[in-house]
């Protein structure tokens, strides 16, 4: 049954429909075909949902879910979008007051807001992804050991690298993007110690325009792969990166790594000599989008993980590295470095 023969189904149906709902409960998109009457929300962080990265992935996961289970968005699932920090609290408190039920902060820097949010609602639950909201029924933490999938793609970059030179973009400084940090320069120094790892933050993960300013710099003094861990700020080395290609031979392209979802697509351009390329030589893999669905499928059959921490890493593939522009040198190397990893031989670290 679509929206439009929803509507039409008068007011008295609508009304008795709204008094099954009883105020602020999830309701149902349609007896019929709903499996769930859980309403879930995310609220982004400043990248927004379209970063192509973090943001992203945990919408699509959660539009997934919807899916699954014969929800619409609005009616369902949604998700309230912050453009500064500012917006945070009152994108949780529209979410209560909206009738969501399961409700995401999205990046560590939503921490405080979601801990506000859960003392003022004990009956709506919350998750908080990559940071820890501890002693709290209502809500549960999904964090991810980024620096074992940024080493993979430091070993990855110091196979590639003809200049002994790569660089590494973040955000905005914090933990979650030191993990990303030191892990990568853990990876690179473990396959070449004289390769050179110029590291530089943007500080906003919103501002493109500084991501290509960063980029710019990098290249020009000699990188030729740059991993980036800077959401919305990211897209500014992509367009960088581009620009650059597109005056060059194919045999001569500088890199771009990607960062928590497979950003492949990002990378397609036509070089100088005419050759149909991609310049995205992997992307670091972070499982947002299956968490969030995950999560939200657990909490729909009453099961959600209040009170809990709960890690994803290589091990258990909620954290990994596409390996499809690697040679087979690279390759081989990423996949001897993460059975290392796995089998705890090996330890990307974090600090």
């Amino acid at each position: 049954m679509n929206k439009k023969q929803w509507l039409g189904l008068g007011l008295v149906t609508v009304a008795a429909i709204g008094l099954a709902a009883c105020g602020n409960r999830a309701s149902r998109k349609d007896s019929s075909d709903a499996k769930t009457d859980l309403k879930a929300a995310i609220v982004t962080d400043t990248g927004g949902v379209d970063d192509k990265s973090f943001n992203q992935s945990a919408w699509e996961g959660l539009q997934a879910w919807g899916k699954e289970n014969g929800l619409s968005k609005d009616n369902g699932f949604t998700y309230f979008q912050s453009t500064s920090e500012a917006d945070f609290a009152n994108n949780f408190s529209q979410a209560a007051t909206n009738g969501y039920k399961l409700v995401y902060g999205v990046g560590y820097k939503l921490a405080p807001a979601v801990t506000a949010a859960a003392d003022e609602n004990a009956d709506i639950n919350y998750v908080i992804i990559d940071s820890v909201v501890g002693d709290k029924k209502n809500v549960a933490s999904a964090v991810f050991a980024d620096n074992e999938a940024a080493y993979l793609a430091g070993v990855a970059a110091a196979k590639t690298t003809k200049t002994n030179k790569v660089g590494f973009i973040g955000g905005a400084r914090g933990e979650v993007i030191t993990r990303f940090e030191k892990g990568f320069e853990a990876g690179v120094k473990s396959v070449n110690k004289d390769i050179s790892v110029d590291v530089q933050y943007a500080e906003d993960f919103n501002n493109p325009e500084k991501g290509r300013t960063i980029a710019a710099t990098q290249y020009a003094a000699g990188a030729d792969v740059i991993y980036q861990a800077a959401g919305g700020t990211g897209a500014g080395v992509f367009k960088e990166a581009k620009d650059l290609n597109e005056k060059k031979n194919e045999g001569e392209k500088v890199w771009v790594i990607g960062v928590d979802r497979d950003q492949v697509d990002e990378g397609k351009y036509t070089s100088k000599d005419g050759k149909e390329s991609n310049f995205v030589l992997a992307s670091t893999l972070k499982q947002v989008g299956k968490t969030v669905q995950e999560i939200a499928t657990q909490t729909a059959d009453g099961k959600f993980p209040g009170g809990k921490v709960i890690t994803f890493g290589l091990k258990d593939g909620g954290v990994d590295l596409t390996t499809s522009n690697l040679s087979e040198d690279a390759k081989k190397a990423v996949e001897d470095a993460k059975k290392q990893i796995i089998d705890g031989s090996v330890k990307a670290p974090e600090k």
